[in-house]
């Protein structure tokens, strides 16, 4: 079975004005659209120029992140997420509005585990954040992209940097995502 989905370059405004409803109906202070802000995360390190989301949310959870998608889902209108900024590649400009979803505050190490060599992290865990909590332990998280990135970035950029050669790229050193 196939199924057809229409594509548009932006979502109506009557769309994008419902998500801003109900994102700041369920997340008050989290859900931001202040020109500040908004300019803010309509660019990364890469670009000169910037295309703005319509809001911005700040999860605390995977649960709200989940939340957040399926409410854009149902209103199509897409999702841009955003850690904090660091990426050369251009993918948090929000070529056609919609909701970026900065996961920084979702910045806690959840469990260490030496013996297991493993650790969970929230997606907002900077590097030097994690190498700070795993000095210690006889770990250290090894993916260097030159920029204080956080893990859920350069997981979705699939980062490497100076010690790839040596100990891999994200894709070598990350057992899961949730």
């Amino acid at each position: 079975m196939t199924a057809t989905v229409e594509l548009r370059a932006r979502p109506s405004a009557a769309d994008v004005a419902d998500i801003v409803a109900a994102l700041t109906k369920d997340y008050g202070a989290r859900a931001v659209t202040t020109a500040a802000i908004l300019e803010q995360h309509g660019h990364g390190e890469g670009l000169a120029d910037t295309a703005l989301p319509d809001v911005v949310v700040f999860p605390h959870t995977n649960e709200e992140v989940a939340a957040i998608v399926r409410l854009a889902h149902l209103t199509r209108v897409p999702v841009i997420a955003f850690g904090v900024g660091t990426s050369l590649e251009g993918h948090v400009a929000a070529l056609y509005g919609g909701v970026c979803v900065d996961l920084s505050q979702m910045n806690r190490v959840l469990e260490v585990s030496p013996a297991d060599l493993d650790c969970r992290v929230q997606a907002g865990v900077t590097r030097e954040q994690l190498n700070a909590e795993l000095k210690g332990t006889g770990l250290f998280f090894p993916i260097d992209p030159g920029a204080n990135a956080t893990i859920g970035g350069m997981a979705s950029t699939r980062a490497s940097g100076t010690n790839a050669v040596r100990y891999g790229t994200m894709r070598e050193n990350v057992l899961g995502l949730t």
